[in-house]
């Protein structure tokens, strides 16, 4: 689901020239015991999903496959300490030499936090890893939440059918705040005065013999004026 958007215009070029790294891993690798089945045809069953606990449609994602899928990643880390947003980062005492790297792990629930410009700023300044648990279904066992300390961020009030859309726009909000991934890191449209109006050319455009033009302000050169101008439209 991701293949056609990473391999697209900025993120693309970003992951080539190695500004941003972006993994997967599957849970159900993590499948055992009852959960694993391997059938006569040699077919191969990995659930990780079940009904739910109290009634209800829908199933829910399984917690230990998650929290293993999760943990086989900080393992790969080799020195690592997971911050939890407004928590102060506990003393670093290994050597200057090995800093820690500061994971983050980020669960998708449409009530929780809304995801803003801000959030994405704070997370590619502060944390070195983030990890993103793309739900599905009716969501994933509250057990995840408690056990990893996931930071829940939702992206607005409306339903999706998994955390793969949500995902991909944390991974692209927050890798263009890395400096480096955009051609020029003054071209971020929330480092600007913002509005809803933008002109480009040509300066008269001409649709079924009437003309619409570029307003006057934007052609006068005068800066001053054009910022005011833009403050105004944005309110």
């Amino acid at each position: 689901m991701f293949g056609s958007y990473l391999s697209e215009s900025i993120l693309a070029r970003a992951i080539k020239q190695k500004k941003i790294k972006v993994s997967f891993i599957n849970p159900r690798k993590f499948v055992t015991g009852k959960y694993l089945k391997v059938w006569p045809d040699g077919n191969v069953s990995q659930t990780v999903d079940a009904r739910p606990y109290g009634g209800g449609p829908g199933m829910i994602i399984m917690a230990e496959p998650i929290i293993k899928a999760v943990e086989s990643v900080l393992k790969k880390i080799t020195n690592y300490q997971l911050l939890i947003i407004n928590q102060k980062p506990k003393t670093n005492k290994m050597s200057k030499a090995r800093p820690y790297s500061k994971v983050l792990i980020i669960n998708f629930i449409p009530s929780a936090e809304k995801f803003t410009t801000k959030l994405a700023k704070n997370y590619s300044s502060k944390y070195t890893d983030i990890i993103l648990i793309c739900g599905r279904y009716e969501g994933v066992d509250a057990r995840v939440d408690k056990i990893l300390k996931t930071t829940k961020i939702s992206i607005g009030d409306y339903i999706l059918t998994g955390g793969e859309i949500p995902a991909m726009i944390l991974i692209d909000s927050i890798s263009r705040q890395v400096e480096g991934v955009l051609g020029n890191f003054n071209s971020r449209e929330e480092e600007r005065i913002s509005n809803s109006e933008v002109y480009t050319r040509p300066e008269i455009l001409i649709h079924n013999n009437k003309k619409y033009k570029v307003p006057s302000i934007l052609l006068s050169g005068d800066h001053k004026l054009i910022e005011k101008w833009k403050e105004t439209k944005n309110k």
